[in-house]
């Protein structure tokens, strides 16, 4: 089979391997449509998790099954899947303490084009289908099923992790798509005023239609300070990073309030050490707390989520901003993710 790889750091290219092995509860896959992430950019730019060579890449797909596992039993050949970007060993002892996505070690729930080839290929292997896989529902669309994979609870668990509570003011670091749909979590567990950093346009009006109270711009001086002048002084109850630099604590922490918390979701690709401000942070004493998380994966929380786009909730294929037809595209899309022009939020290519 073909699939398009990091053939090492700063370089891709598509590569011929041998089709996966399907386990007794396992199954294979063929994509339907993919997308690229900024996860892919730090991987084979920055070499975030370090040297890889000939690694299919992609962890965001919906697909067909194409073959199951003899113990497999609610999935069947023909079924069209959303195949979670967070695959766990739901019997691994870490699964068991409530911490699936770090099954067999520290993130090693995060399969796909990390400890295993990814999606981008013409087939590609699933573990534990019947935890990991979830119907697409009848009538959804794969903009909005395969954004189902990562982008949405990626950014809804960054709003899981700061703990909103009704009426609370909250600030959204960084409105990529990710960012964008913890805005949407934000709101939908009741926060009052969503303060939204980002500048691109196109997010800041995605931001606004989602129910960010109040755009930040980055370019117009430190956002810690323009958070605190908006809020006269007082800071906000919950920060959700998803998005900035090895710095962004220091502003994070400035415009907390005391007793607050952070929600991290961001990756940050380079850097040995992550800065946090002394004083804002109280000398280590002001009860404001960082909670840093990879999103849980598996059926349960793709099908819960799915059920709020079934029924109206939201929508995120309005993250979907440019559509490529056929596999000799997933190059283009991943250049987009990697070069973020001004009209891009995310790319899908749906496979023909």
């Amino acid at each position: 089979m073909k699939g398009f790889a990091m053939l090492g750091i700063g370089k891709t290219g598509w590569i011929e391997k041998e089709r996966p092995h399907c386990g007794d509860y396992d199954a294979l896959v063929t994509p339907l449509a993919v997308s690229p992430c900024t996860s892919d950019i730090h991987t084979v730019w920055e070499g975030a998790i370090g040297e890889r060579n000939d690694m299919i890449l992609g962890h965001e797909a919906t697909g067909t099954v194409i073959e199951t596992g003899k113990e497999v039993k609610d999935f069947h050949v023909g079924d069209r899947v959303i195949v979670s970007a967070i695959t766990p060993d739901w019997g691994s002892l870490e699964a068991q303490a409530g911490y699936p996505m770090h099954s067999g070690g520290m993130l090693a729930g995060w399969k796909f084009s990390n400890i295993k080839d990814g999606v981008f290929a013409d087939v590609f292997h699933v573990n534990e289908a019947d935890a990991n896989l979830a119907l697409i529902p009848k009538g959804m669309s794969l903009e909005s099923a395969t954004m189902l994979c990562d982008m949405v609870p990626t950014g809804f668990h960054g709003a899981e992790l700061a703990n909103i509570a009704f009426g609370d003011t909250v600030c959204v670091i960084g409105i990529g798509p990710v960012g964008l749909m913890a805005v949407q979590a934000s709101t939908m567990r009741g926060a009052s005023q969503v303060i939204a950093i980002g500048s691109r346009p196109i997010c800041v009006e995605c931001a606004q239609k989602l129910g960010a109270t109040d755009i930040i711009d980055y370019h117009n001086g430190p956002i810690d300070e323009q958070v605190l002048a908006l809020t006269k002084g007082k800071g906000v109850d919950r920060v959700i990073v998803a998005g900035g630099d090895r710095t962004i604590f220091i502003a994070a922490i400035t415009m907390l309030k005391p007793g607050g918390c952070v929600g991290n979701v961001n990756y940050f690709g380079n850097g040995e050490t992550l800065e946090v401000p002394r004083i804002a942070w109280g000398c280590g004493m002001a009860h404001k707390r960082i909670e840093g998380g990879l999103m849980p994966g598996g059926r349960l929380r793709t099908e819960k989520l799915a059920s709020l786009v079934n029924i109206g909730r939201f929508d995120p294929a309005c993250l979907i901003t440019h559509t490529f037809h056929g596999k000799e595209h997933i190059n283009d899309a991943l250049l987009l993710m990697k070069d973020k022009p001004q009209d891009l939020i995310k790319p899908l290519v749906i496979l023909n």
